[in-house]
């Protein structure tokens, strides 16, 4: 079986129409590139960074060295969270001489837990348009391949370094009923995971998504408890960049209602202390609290 190259696949109408698509000049082309494998890009980015006049990035070494694999050269302006402002302001000017400039991070989408969303509010604010090109992004990747089932999900990004900054968010994060997304470095990662162990418990699964779509790519799934243990098992499970993913607290049911409704009941024929003590064990609520609320009806009567 012969394999055809990747050019050859691609039906020359859809590059056709890739090209003859708008793009406006002053405008700012928010665009995503890969996390990992460079094939991972899609065939309008590569059109956009083929003729734009210059390409704003987090790291100009990384960039060109990505630009030089697809056969491409452009102007490159260092864009990173120590000068977003400045950068911001040279870009809204050129955008405004009418250039067209993309603006990339150095891996995945700009502004989502990297540089990028102050040069995006500039432009906006300065009534010049902001085109996203979508693509690879961290945190989408590891939740398709984590098989934990909720149409929720809230990024939380990396954690504050210090201890006790990182208990404190967690302890806030610990009911949330969405699947929760960090990202985190390799050098952070025991003591990350020992962290969110303290802080939901040994039940919760927890996704650790490793080096996503590089060549040493892993995804393990399993409870809390057992992570660091796994991680301790081979000191290669330590590396890369990973995403985490939390399953969402356990659902707690609201039985109040419920237990007010038969505490009502009961207390038209028996007594409050009768009518508490048998709510309590039709409803498994405590006895004292039932007791309290029953006080607290018949006075109200």
């Amino acid at each position: 079986m012969t394999h055809q190259s990747a050019s050859s696949l691609v039906n020359p109408a859809i590059l056709d129409e890739v090209a003859q698509q708008a793009y406006p000049a002053s405008t700012l082309y928010v665009l995503a590139t890969p996390i990992g494998n460079v094939c991972d890009i899609s065939l309008r980015a590569l059109h956009v960074l083929s003729m734009v006049d210059a390409v704003a990035c987090e790291d100009t070494r990384n960039t060109a060295h990505l630009l030089e694999r697809y056969g491409l050269s452009k102007t490159l302006l260092a864009a990173h969270e120590h000068n977003e402002r400045e950068v911001a302001e040279k870009i809204v000017a050129r955008l405004q001489a009418g250039e067209r400039i993309a603006l990339v991070s150095d891996a995945g989408t700009p502004a989502v837990s990297d540089p990028g969303a102050r040069i995006v509010d500039a432009v906006l604010r300065a009534g010049l348009r902001a085109l996203p090109l979508p693509g690879p992004s961290a945190a989408v990747t590891a939740l398709s391949v984590s098989g934990l089932v909720n149409d929720q999900f809230q990024f939380v990004g990396f954690l504050p370094s210090k201890a006790r900054q990182r208990e404190i968010v967690l302890a806030g994060l610990a009911g949330a009923s969405a699947t929760l997304v960090l990202y985190e470095a390799p050098h952070r990662i025991v003591e990350t995971v020992d962290a969110l162990l303290q802080a939901f418990g040994p039940a919760r699964q927890v996704v650790l998504a490793r080096e996503l779509t590089k060549l040493f790519e892993s995804v393990h799934r399993c409870p809390l408890g057992e992570a660091p243990a796994w991680l301790a098992a081979d000191g290669n499970r330590q590396k890369g960049e990973f995403v985490l993913l939390i399953e969402a607290a356990p659902v707690v049911i609201d039985d109040s209602a419920e237990g007010e409704r038969i505490l009502r009941i009961l207390l038209s024929e028996l007594s409050v202390k009768q009518a508490s003590s048998l709510a309590a064990q039709i409803t498994g609520q405590k006895k004292n609290a039932l007791y309290e609320r029953a006080l607290a009806l018949k006075a109200a009567e």
